[in-house]
């Protein structure tokens, strides 16, 4: 199992909370239950996401298990072309 990254404040912004007597356990909280919100075109994620799997960066295996949402319709074309073996050529 993938270990999750994790996200932290500036020490600045950490110590400035400390010293508002906030609990400790709460200044991350907010990172660890972050429910996606950005949507960005396939176009444009194809391409980072393959560089950065050709390149082997570790920080790609942070998000393996992340879900993401896609239309039906190419839903549907993906599992086509998963049922096709392609032929050497």
């Amino acid at each position: 199992m993938a270990v999750p990254l994790r996200l932290y404040r500036s020490p600045e912004e950490s110590l400035a909370r400390l010293r508002t007597d906030a609990d400790p356990h709460e200044l991350f909280e907010e990172f660890e239950t972050a429910e996606p919100t950005v949507r960005i075109a396939l176009r444009d994620l194809l391409p980072l996401v393959a560089m950065a799997q050709r390149m082997k960066f570790i920080w790609l295996k942070d998000f393996l298990d992340d879900e993401v949402t896609i239309t039906e319709d190419l839903h549907a074309v993906l599992q086509s072309f998963r049922s096709v073996q392609p032929t050497a050529g």
